[in-house]
């Protein structure tokens, strides 16, 4: 097995993706709202489907601003059922993203016959055929893989969102009612992050998949929480778990011949397995499994 070009565009673009999804897991996390991420993640398939059908590409920009109302309004009903009609926070997930869902399935099969596009388009990728996919000027430069160049702007988005935000972040995680106290707008650093977690479903859509992005914003930062209750090893973990994840699972996904998306999640699943085995059989001094929760230090 040699480690050409192609290894290296996939590792490195699989990398950006898992350390996305993981910095923004972590708040998510903190919230109480890792699933929220999978609501979203099939929310906006209407969205996808309306800017699809208005611009006839996959990759237009009508689709990313689709796909983000929609991730909005999904977390607006989300908090509406949870306050207002007071769901609990579980049910309101469900009924939001199989609600949006569905209607998404209904638009697909009602213009089925206008666009070229199904469910299947929107719920897996293949970072695989990524090497393929180059981005080529009109002058004939070739500039790279289209979805790494999206991965990486994706990956300053977040950066750059955490790094403005990053203590409204915090206040709001830990304590809304506070944060509302000191001035900060609770709500509206909330749809800022849903919002960006919207975008970063939508742009890694073609390379693991609406389904797998779930995975990637839910597994490590579960797995890197384990082992650190501190919120800036958390992150520098998470960022490690992910550049490991991708590593690992496109050799195993070449030795075994397998989908190097489902691989990398695999091997995240592992990865959160061995972790639970090791930490539950620590002793409590040493960090084990307590029924004192520790407080959540930055």
């Amino acid at each position: 097995m040699t480690f050409d070009s192609n290894a290296f565009l996939i590792i490195f673009t699989g990398s950006l993706i898992a350390i996305s999804c993981g910095f923004l897991g972590v708040f998510m996390m903190l919230r109480k709202m890792s699933m929220t991420g999978d609501a979203i993640s099939h929310a906006v398939l209407p969205g996808i489907v309306i800017g699809y059908f208005v611009s006839g590409s996959q990759r237009s920009l009508e689709v990313i601003i689709g796909a983000g109302l929609l991730g909005i309004l999904a977390t607006l009903m989300i908090d509406w059922l949870r306050k207002r009609a007071r769901v609990q926070l579980d049910a309101s997930i469900g009924i939001t993203f199989t609600l949006l869902f569905a209607i998404g399935i209904i638009l697909i099969n009602l213009l089925a016959y206008k666009v070229d596009l199904d469910q299947e388009c929107v719920l897996y990728g293949e970072i695989a055929y990524l090497p393929i996919d180059s981005w080529i000027t009109k002058s004939g430069l070739n500039l790279g893989p289209r979805i790494t160049w999206l991965a990486g702007l994706n990956f300053l988005f977040v950066c750059g969102f955490i790094y403005l935000l990053f203590k409204e972040l915090i206040l709001t995680s830990f304590d809304e009612n506070f944060s509302s106290v000191m001035g900060i707008p609770a709500k509206g650093v909330n749809l800022a992050l849903m919002s960006i977690v919207s975008y970063t479903t939508v742009s890694s859509f073609e390379s693991v998949g609406a389904i797998l992005v779930v995975a990637l914003l839910v597994v490590p930062p579960a797995t890197a929480f384990l082992w650190t209750k501190s919120l800036m090893p958390l992150l520098k973990l998470t960022a490690a778990m992910g550049i490991s994840i991708s590593v690992l699972g496109y050799y195993l996904a070449y030795w075994i011949d397998s989908s190097i998306a489902g691989m990398m999640v695999t091997v995240a699943g592992v990865l959160f397995g061995i972790s639970v085995l090791v930490h539950s059989k620590k002793p409590m001094w040493l960090g084990g499994t307590s029924s004192v929760k520790e407080p959540f230090g930055v």
